[in-house]
């Protein structure tokens, strides 16, 4: 019998997400493991009056690439996907890995090449969001890939996906947009602040929001969600972070990271474990160094860390930093590098960000008046 839930998530998507009118083109993409979901919102899309197109990846796409084309067919086989974003009107991209660390058996720098290509395809996509030439919205299938990573049984963790995603089932939109709201008072204290200084245990870090403006994030790219963004001011970053959670990025788990920065550059990094994958990562570009996002995670449904950086950067009462490129929309200079690499520390068990001076968030909640 079909789960109800994922027409209710796909609805989310489609009327409320991108916000799908007649005789738009559509493109919805994802991982074979999430064929319901795609299928329900290609349904909705064709209720809708749009062109939907469904771009499936079969079982092991990824490990066919790597294992049998050559260095220039990468640029072949994303320039396709490429001329999609370029034209298309609204994207979908729905996750559904059936197996999460099957590119950890290849040589870091070749998978490093096969993501180089693919994130010059999210730079289309992010240049003609913050241009409003398009929409799209990430979303998560749960799958038993995901699950076993979550250390929790399929059951338990599809209700804890729909439950992140939708946390009033009867009306999933007038829930985001109560978050949305509640949010922007958050932003509209933040408007024309200059200093955040962050502290926690191996953490005491300096950056500057001067003239970057933050970004509400209620379920428009990303479902679920639950936090409010901005990119730092490139060369403001001093001081160090220590991240709670292990990290996975490019199909490789780096645990206990620790950074170390000077004038917005990570001067040091180590890790427990593949501290050499995070070390020739930080050697990308030369933005791959610097801070690209600085983001405060709301979600209180996300109780627990899972593996998944689409729900764990969201933990209600963490915040969470990105080396690497960052969004247009929040006044990045910082467009050009090959990579976004999120990392999560939880303040939940203590820890302050004050701005300006002045304490805005202690143990994961905010002690601001709004």
């Amino acid at each position: 019998m079909k789960d109800p839930r994922i027409d209710k998530l796909a609805d989310l998507l489609v009327d409320y997400s991108v916000e799908v009118q007649p005789g738009e083109k559509v493109l919805i993409q994802g991982e074979i493991g999430a064929e319901p979901l795609l299928s329900a919102a290609f349904n909705k899309c064709l209720a809708k009056g749009a062109y939907p197109f469904v771009f499936p990846y079969t079982e092991n796409w990824m490990v066919s690439i790597l294992k049998n084309a050559k260095p220039e067919q990468f640029e072949g086989v994303y320039g396709q996907i490429k001329q999609f974003y370029e034209t298309y009107d609204k994207g979908i991209r729905i996750l559904g890995e059936l197996n999460t660390k099957e590119l950890s058996q290849f040589d870091p720098e070749r998978v490093a090449e096969l993501y180089k290509v693919f994130g010059s395809v999210l730079k289309i996509v992010l240049d003609r969001s913050a241009k409003g030439e398009m929409k799209w919205v990430a979303c998560l299938y749960p799958t038993r890939a995901y699950a076993q990573d979550a250390n929790m049984s399929l059951e338990d963790y599809e209700d804890f996906v729909y439950n992140a995603c939708m946390p009033d089932m009867d009306n999933p939109v007038g829930y985001w947009r109560k978050v949305y709201d509640r949010q922007e008072k958050a932003i509209s204290w933040l408007k024309g602040k200059k200093q955040v200084h962050i502290t926690a245990p191996g953490t005491d870090l300096t950056l500057s929001i001067e003239g970057r403006p933050f970004i509400n994030c209620a379920c428009e790219m990303n479902v679920p969600d639950g936090e409010v963004f901005t990119s730092p001011v490139e060369n403001s970053a001093n001081g160090y972070v220590h991240f709670t959670y292990p990290t996975m990025y490019e199909g490789f788990e780096v645990t206990n990271v620790r950074l170390e920065f000077k004038d917005g550059k990570a001067v040091k990094a180590t890790a427990d474990k593949n501290e050499t994958f995070l070390l020739s990562k930080l050697d990308t570009d030369a933005g791959a160094r610097l801070l690209g996002e600085f983001a405060i995670g709301t979600n209180e449904k996300i109780d627990r860390f899972t593996g998944q950086i689409l729900f764990d950067e969201k933990i209600g009462g963490s915040f969470h930093m990105a080396l690497g490129h960052g969004y247009p929309e929040a006044g990045t200079q910082n467009k050009d590098s090959a990579i976004h690499w999120d990392m999560i520390c939880d303040l939940r068990k203590g820890g302050a960000i004050t701005v300006d001076g002045e304490l805005f968030y202690k143990d994961g909640k905010f002690v601001v008046d709004f």
